[in-house]
């Protein structure tokens, strides 16, 4: 699934969970999957439908059961009613370490973890920045509260679960004024709102009010491949968000789904290449990880001859737009590379989707892929196998036997 956001109104985190809602995210699914973080006495989940402006959509409200009166009372919750937050002990404890041990913790499925920590990390980072902190010094007195960390798991859980593989947005409106939090005023965008979307294109003053939260800047950073100011697409179906307030333009994040450019799912990647001849293959390998980890989309090296005959590795990554800066300085500051090369190159991909099959044994991933012809063909998650197979203590080959069976019979 390709999806374009129109940002004409900003983005808040509900606004964007409820525009996800509103396209079609199963509902019940979205519950199920945050009932995980085990979090389930602290709030509840509202759903309701709403209009502005005549236009109607999908209004989420995260009500905190500690507090009856709480609830989101405009979408930019974080800047807005912080106040709020010393009522909750729960919430002022909670800082960068807190929330990601919470999610690492939880039940979710590692790549919803990932994600979801990959949003909190970009506003830790620029918390940090601009209140002269390190990242695990920063008590998130907005973002640690349970109403944002619903927000930014729900994205992820909705990112994964829908099977979005790429996202284009509109340059995100930033609105103006001042807003009132737990530091005083602040300008708007907030410091951290700035700081997060540095080197994207914004757009200002359409109302003087906080139309982009640092929550809705972290979303677009981590999960858009590309902002586009007029983006021209075949449009299939269109959401809306509606969010928490009435402004003089209709406070909503609409949400297409597009079609992608060819049938062949076609992209535009990066490759990045150096050669090394320096370097041990302990120090290559972690080098490898650190990139996985980064948000490359695949690392390969390979052995090569350099001049005066030195034995060598090409490393060679394939990485987004987005995540180009990262991975390049990651690999100029782990590595003893002192360049790189890089280009673009077109990328097909079929399309493909993920199915859960509950075994007697556990649980196991099938990766069913799509061909050109409409036929399709599926591989079982090894990495699920190999955990039956150690926690069963059978081999891999019965544990494989076992499973194929199983699944066959279904």
């Amino acid at each position: 699934m390709k999806l374009l956001y129109n940002c004409f109104a900003g983005i808040s985190g509900d606004m964007n969970l409820a525009a996800m809602l509103d396209l079609g995210m199963d509902e019940n699914v979205l519950r199920e999957e945050l009932s995980k973080l085990g979090m389930d006495d602290e709030f509840v989940l509202e759903i309701t439908r709403d209009e502005r402006s005549g236009i109607y959509g999908t209004k989420v409200n995260v009500k905190l059961t500690a507090e009856e009166t709480h609830s989101h009372s405009d979408h930019h919750g974080e800047h807005s009613h912080t106040h709020h937050h010393h009522h909750h002990t729960h919430d002022h404890s909670r800082n960068f370490n807190d929330i990601s041990l919470l999610i690492d913790n939880s039940k979710l499925e590692n790549n919803i973890k990932q994600t979801a920590k990959d949003i909190f990390l970009e506003i830790a980072k620029a918390e940090a920045k601009v209140h002269n902190k390190s990242v695990s010094d920063v008590h998130f007195h907005e973002v640690g509260a349970v109403d944002s960390i619903v927000d930014i798991v729900g994205a992820a859980i909705c990112y994964h679960k829908m099977g979005i593989k790429e996202i284009v947005s509109t340059p995100p409106e930033m609105g103006g004024g001042f807003v009132k939090c737990q530091h005083g005023l602040m300008p708007v965008p907030a410091p951290a709102t700035v700081e997060i979307l540095k080197g994207i294109e914004c757009t200002t003053g359409a109302v003087d009010k906080e139309m982009t939260t640092p929550t809705g800047a972290a979303i677009l950073k981590v999960l858009v491949n590309k902002f586009e100011a007029n983006p021209n697409y075949s449009i299939k179906r269109t959401a809306y968000g509606v969010g928490h307030r009435v402004t003089k333009i209709p406070n909503l994040l609409r949400l297409s789904e597009i079609t992608a450019e060819n049938e062949n799912n076609e992209s535009i990647q990066n490759v990045i290449d150096c050669n090394i001849d320096d370097m041990t293959a302990e120090k290559i390998a972690y080098l490898s990880e650190k990139l996985m980890n980064t948000g490359a989309l695949d690392v390969t090296i390979a052995p090569i001859i350099m001049k005066k005959g030195r034995p060598a590795h090409k490393i060679s990554i394939l990485v987004t737009d987005v995540k180009f800066d990262e991975c390049t300085n990651l690999l100029l500051k782990e590595s003893t590379t002192i360049g790189y090369r890089y280009y673009k190159v077109n990328k097909v991909e079929l399309p493909r989707e993920t199915k859960e099959i509950f075994t007697p044994w556990g649980l196991v991933h099938e990766k069913i892929t799509k061909l050109p012809d409409g036929s399709t063909k599926s591989k079982l998650e090894f990495e699920d196998i190999k955990k039956i197979a150690v926690e069963q203590n059978y081999s891999l080959e019965e544990a494989y036997g076992l499973i194929v069976e199983f699944t066959n019979s279904l």
